[in-house]
């Protein structure tokens, strides 16, 4: 979100000269190296550079300062014009890149991930993108097909509404401030200082997990506050002269060091993102050798279209990608990638932005403002569309319980070899993702920042046996076979599941979350012990080399369980799709015009021939290792599609409605394991 705005520019309609500030060439410089820092991570690292950190900072200098300024002089404090000069600098550029993503979506993903991307699209267009991706748990991802060419738009809704929380706090407290005859800057760097405290406390101290805290505008607010404090605390900073220059080298050390020292993607906005945000500061401050640096043509011409460049450059990366279907783009690719965003971002930069943002009423301009409002309405209207759509079709999962068992017999085409004429996959490609267990709905999968254990029963509740299902969603994919064996079998179930936590007993040294909830999930096991434990036992081993495997952690849990005397049934996960490193969803392959055996995956790919478990399990006897490989896999190919059920629901979770075709065979594993029927 480099957003073009340079201390020459008054941010306000006219006013009094003092609301100038002096232009510093070396600050544009400055946006232009954060660009460039940006791009060159996003296309060839695959980390968080830290650049947008800068950018954050630079916004709130820049925005803060004016507004400052304005109400320090003797004109009306009229926010009309800092909106007007605001949407002019913010909307055109990105309603055109929205509509060339949306025309490019249409046009090479597959429409089963339409509603995702029409989803961020809308968000992005009302600047409330950071939210819906911190709603929908989204981790900001490094740069392959399977990501969305709109996850980068989360920092210009950060800007957009930081840009109005600013406004209304800056003049209204001005006007009161004016109203009482008291100086404003004084009292306004005191409150900026305060909220930027309030603001890193929060990012610091939060009990959201990181992932949310990563769009988090409360979270990220202090970065853009640290710019505007600066900006009010610079008439009174003095740096002596010998500090200057080993003061502006450090700082572009901490903001070209960031991308290669840091893992922004997994620390910001903490503490470490002082690291960007401070060496922003003091470059700011220094002035100095870094100065005459960053004032070069060509960091200067690129903070000139930075705001562009960042809005293109990765949609372009997202679709060179999906267009190439690899992982990564190399070095040729990569500079392509980057050759063609510098062009559309230059294009966009001199033909929309600049003569929009100039104002005036030229029949040039006129065009301009009606057709980029034009292209918003089209954007609305396609993504509205789209979204209402499914959620038409969203009405088909409440039906699928009722599924023909003679017509979608699922799994059973794999236990009986039974045959069934070919008909439309149930859940709909369109719908899978929301094919979720009961447990999803009920809130019983515990999210990110819960570490105590979130206990829900189901099943019978008067039943003499007791089964607790532990882990994590790939325990709960397994939940709707459980549920309808309780039902048969008179169970009770009892959940212990947390979001991408397997329960796993770690090295002495390791105290992250999951392992702190995996510790309180066996302390809960042991004070009201079940009957059963219900786990999976594997793994795809890591970085899809091929094959699975059983984690050192898994073990040591069942070697607990079994020293609390609690037996452990456990089954083997189900296969990831994975194609040359690159994962992917089996509807996207499907509504591409792939079929259930050509969007699968060879099994000798994904499983090892024996059960990793068996080995792993055999010192403990009781616990009992099952494999059900064989009623989701065919002896030479793991399909997506079986007895007209889609197995999966994203790219490695079953859909409730296959699961529940497991039934009958993970009923008589269990009662071969167990003995009790």
């Amino acid at each position: 979100m480099p957003v073009r705005t340079t201390t020459s520019e008054p941010a306000l309609a006219p006013t009094a000269p003092s609301t100038r500030a002096p232009h510093r060439a070396d600050l544009d410089g400055l946006r232009g190296l954060a660009i460039a820092l940006v791009v060159v991570f996003h296309v060839w690292f695959g980390k968080v550079s830290g650049g947008v950190d800068v950018f954050l900072t630079l916004a709130g200098f820049f925005f803060i300062g004016s507004l400052v300024r304005a109400a320090e002089s003797s004109s009306p404090l009229d926010p009309r014009s800092v909106l007007s000069r605001t949407a002019r600098r913010l909307l055109a550029p990105l309603v055109l890149v929205l509509a060339a993503t949306t025309l490019a979506t249409v046009t090479l993903i597959a429409p089963t991930s339409w509603l995702g991307l029409a989803e961020q699209g809308r968000s992005a267009l009302f600047f409330w993108e950071n939210w819906h991706l911190a709603e929908t748990a989204s981790d900001y991802l490094a740069a392959d097909p399977s990501v969305s060419p709109l996850q980068h738009l989360w920092s210009i809704s950060v800007q957009g509404q930081f840009y109005l929380a600013a406004l209304v706090v800056v003049f209204g407290v001005a006007w009161l401030l004016r109203a009482s005859g008291v100086a404003v800057r004084g009292p306004m760097t005191a409150l900026l200082a305060a909220a930027a405290a309030a603001s890193f406390w929060y990012a610091v101290s939060s009990e959201h997990p990181q992932s949310w805290l990563y769009y988090d505008t409360g979270a990220r607010m202090w970065e853009l506050l640290a710019g505007g404090l600066l900006a009010c605390a610079l008439p009174w900073l003095r740096v002596p002269r010998v500090l200057r220059a080993p003061l502006g080298v450090a700082g572009l050390i901490a903001i070209v060091g960031t991308g290669f020292l840091l893992d922004g993607r997994h620390e910001f906005p903490g503490p470490w993102a002082l690291v960007p945000v401070g060496g922003a500061l003091a470059v700011i401050v220094a002035g100095g050798p870094a100065s005459r640096l960053l004032a070069s043509p060509a960091l200067l011409r690129l903070g000139d279209i930075a705001y562009s460049l960042y809005l293109w450059h990765w949609p372009v990366l997202i679709f060179t990608l999906v267009a190439l279907d690899r992982p990564a783009v190399g070095l040729t690719g990569g500079l392509a990638v980057i050759a063609v965003s510098l062009v559309l971002a230059q294009l966009t930069t001199s033909l929309v932005e600049e003569p929009i943002r100039r104002g005036g009423s030229s029949p040039r301009r006129r065009a301009l403002v009606a057709g980029v409002t034009a292209l918003a309405v089209a954007v609305l209207a396609a993504t509205s569309g789209w979204i209402t759509s499914i959620a038409g079709k969203s009405d088909e999962i409440a039906h699928l319980a009722e599924i023909d068992p003679a017509q979608h017999p699922g799994a059973a085409v794999l236990m009986t070899g039974v045959e069934v004429p070919a008909r439309a996959e149930q859940p709909s490609r369109y719908v899978a993702h929301l094919d979720l267990p009961v447990t999803t709905a009920d809130e019983c999968l515990a999210g990110g920042g819960i570490v105590e254990p979130l206990r829900c029963e189901y099943g019978d509740p008067d039943a003499t046996r007791t089964v607790a299902v532990i882990g994590g969603s790939h325990a709960e994919h397994w939940f709707p076979a459980l549920e309808t064996i309780a039902r048969d079998r008179g169970l009770r179930l009892e959940t212990y599941m947390k979001v991408g936590c397997p329960v796993t007993v770690a090295a002495p040294d390791d105290d992250d979350e999951c392992t702190v909830w995996s510790g309180a999930v066996l302390d809960a096991l042991a004070a009201s012990p079940p009957d059963l434990v219900f786990s999976t036992s594997t793994r795809p081993r890591p970085d899809h080399v091929g094959g699975d495997w059983t984690p050192e952690g898994y073990v040591r849990m069942w070697e607990r369980l079994s020293e609390l005397g609690i037996p452990a049934a456990v089954v083997r996960d189900t296969p990831w799709l994975w194609e040359g490193g690159v994962i992917y969803r089996a509807a996207d392959c499907l509504a591409n015009g792939g079929d259930p055996d050509s969007c699968g995956m060879d099994r000798a790919a994904v499983l090892d021939a024996v059960d990793p478990a068996l080995d792993a399990s055999a010192p403990l006897p009781i616990v009992y290792p099952m494999d059900l490989s064989d009623v989701v896999c065919r002896p030479d190919r793991c399909r997506v599609v079986e007895g007209n059920v889609l197995i999966y629901r994203d790219t490695d979770h079953m859909t409730t409605a296959y699961s529940r075709t497991l039934a009958p065979e993970l009923d008589r594993q269990l009662g071969v394991s167990t003995g009790w029927w």
